[in-house]
């Protein structure tokens, strides 16, 4: 049966541990908080004249020495004013300067959201086309501290029905089937090198990793994917990759499934403020311990990202998903829409929600699914997110950012249904 106590506890101790973990930061920050248009001035005056210093700067350490110096100058103007547009260009140059493409790409397509004069947004425009044809190395890494109120994804229901020549008849659930909760540890990785392989065309290699564990328990996963595959540069605007694909995932510590496929990749640009991103991919699944789940799945999507100012962005992503399992009951078509949003607001705190949901429609009926009736399955999945980080505090460069995710499935599957609540506080770069 559910323990809802030990979530709840972990829940009330998530929030606790952030608020020490910013203290920390907090104490560690030499500079003082800003204060007035003054202070932005002066904060402004010694970002740029670090960046003019560093140009003629002898040597390449003396020079990083300064870019930094420009980027903690700038850092603490948008911390507290994140809507000042010709501090963000500045930061975003100097993040160009001192070759961290990644972040540098960041800021430009947030100051292009600014409405800039159109001989500004053409030099980005360049610098944008110079870093998309130097990129070579990408990277990311992070963690969380991770209660959850239902480790398993258990329906707390104690009587199920079934259909028989003598009516509908209702039967006790055996053995422990309830929710479970516990507090666990998530870590996650990756990176990617492109190799030029003429003007255009790159070849694209790379691996992802993530490890979420319960203390040994049954519900530890591990996850494991690899790439690999060209990357062409068609225009100033578009890329398009084919890739090849594979990955591994352990559940319990034993191997469960493994993924080999292809996937097709679009992006491109529709106008300063509007991406656009396609992907198409096919796998062939194997299962380790349930071989009626093998099989072929297909899956498209299309999202759009929208940046209507510096200091708002907006997603949308649709997906479908076919699933041709091994047993007929277990094949299933499946879609879903996905609304995300980040807002940074001043003192430094931003704001990021999430809502999804998603449909799956079973073709096997009956007995498998416990549906009445001999109705098909029929899954309707809804998960909302919030969380918040403050861009003030930071330690190694990654900001404490505190999430609250709430999940949730409502099924004609009898058994199926569950109710979830997590909690996660995460260590995310900025800037």
């Amino acid at each position: 049966m559910t323990n809802p106590r030990s979530f709840w506890w972990a829940l009330a101790l998530t929030p606790l541990l952030a608020c020490v973990i910013l203290a920390a930061a907090a104490h560690a920050q030499e500079a003082p908080p800003l204060d007035g248009d003054d202070r932005i001035a002066a904060l402004f005056r010694i970002g740029t004249a670090a960046l003019a210093e560093a140009e003629q700067a002898d040597g390449e350490k003396a020079r990083r020495a300064l870019y930094d110096k420009a980027i903690a100058a700038f850092r603490l103007i948008l911390v507290n004013r994140p809507e000042l547009v010709r501090v963000r260009l500045e930061l975003a140059l100097t993040f160009f300067l001192r070759g961290k493409d990644g972040l540098a790409r960041r800021h430009f397509e947030l100051v292009l959201a600014g409405g800039v004069p159109p001989s500004v947004a053409a030099n980005i425009q360049r610098f944008l086309g110079v870093m998309r044809a130097r990129k070579r190395w990408t990277g990311y890494f992070g963690a969380a501290v991770a209660p959850d109120s239902n480790l398993n994804a258990a329906s707390e229901s104690e009587i199920i029905y079934i259909d028989t020549a003598f009516g509908r008849l209702p039967f006790q659930r055996q053995g422990d089937f309830g929710a479970r909760s516990g507090l666990g540890l998530s870590v996650w990785g990756g990176g990617e090198y492109q190799q030029p392989l003429s003007q255009r065309l790159r070849l694209r290699v790379g691996a992802d990793v993530v490890q979420r564990d319960y203390g040994g328990s049954d519900f530890d996963q591990s996850f494991l994917a690899a790439h690999v595959g060209p990357r062409w540069l068609a225009g100033p605007l578009t890329e398009i990759s084919l890739l090849g694909t594979a990955q591994r995932q352990w559940l319990g510590g034993e191997r469960y499934v493994d993924e080999t496929g292809v996937r097709l990749e679009l992006d491109r640009r529709l106008t300063s403020r509007l991406w656009a991103r396609g992907t198409a991919g096919y796998r062939e699944r194997t299962h380790r311990q349930r071989d009626f789940l093998a099989g072929p799945l297909a899956d498209f999507t299309l999202g759009l990202a929208w940046t209507p100012a510096p200091v708002l962005r907006v997603h949308l992503t649709v997906g479908y998903e076919r699933d041709h399992a091994a047993s007929e009951h277990w094949r299933s078509l499946g879609r879903w829409v996905r609304v995300g949003t980040s807002l940074a607001l001043p003192l430094g705190f931003t704001l990021g929600t999430s809502a999804q949901m998603r449909r799956t429609y079973y073709e096997g009926s009956g007995q498998v699914h416990l549906t009445l009736r001999g109705k098909g399955r029929r899954d309707r999945t809804h998960a909302f997110s919030v969380s918040i980080l403050n861009r003030a505090f930071t330690l190694f460069g990654f900001s404490p950012q505190l999430a609250l995710i709430h999940e949730a499935r409502q099924t004609n599957a009898q058994a199926q249904d569950y109710d979830r609540n997590r909690a996660e506080l995460r260590f995310v770069r900025q800037f």
